[in-house]
């Protein structure tokens, strides 16, 4: 077996905590990196909380958007479910992304999202 763990970086852009509302994760920068990818852990619901996710890039670290499904490594699900992991990939080109949690009913999910960065320019990676 090979050690992976100096290829790669991790960012946090949702601290894991419990999600109680609509919330627009850090900018991670991924300069430095050629691939990136997002990952979403999720813990307990609470009052039957409805959460969908997405990934969002900016070229500049302020002004993001959807990233259109094209651009996309496999699917989120609509809706997160407990005591689950998710990943999907990116193959944009912008410089920075973020998750985005959305409530769209109930009361709460504990849920953090990780982006983790790939293929660095510089190995290894601290």
């Amino acid at each position: 077996m090979r050690d992976i763990s100096q290829n790669l970086g991790f960012t946090q852009t949702i601290v894991p905590a419990v999600q109680a509302a609509t919330i627009n994760g850090t900018s991670v920068d991924t300069n430095g990196f050629e691939s990136a990818a997002l990952v979403i852990n999720t813990g307990a619901i609470v009052g039957a909380a409805s959460i969908s996710a997405k990934l969002q890039d900016s070229s500049d670290g302020t002004n993001f958007a959807d990233v259109p499904a094209a651009l996309l490594v496999g699917a989120l699900p609509g809706v997160l479910a407990a005591n689950s992991a998710y990943k999907q990939g990116y193959l944009g080109g912008n410089r920075y992304l973020r998750a985005v949690l959305t409530l769209n009913s109930g009361t709460s999910l504990a849920a953090g999202a990780t982006v983790v960065l790939g293929n660095p320019k510089v190995a290894p990676v601290n």
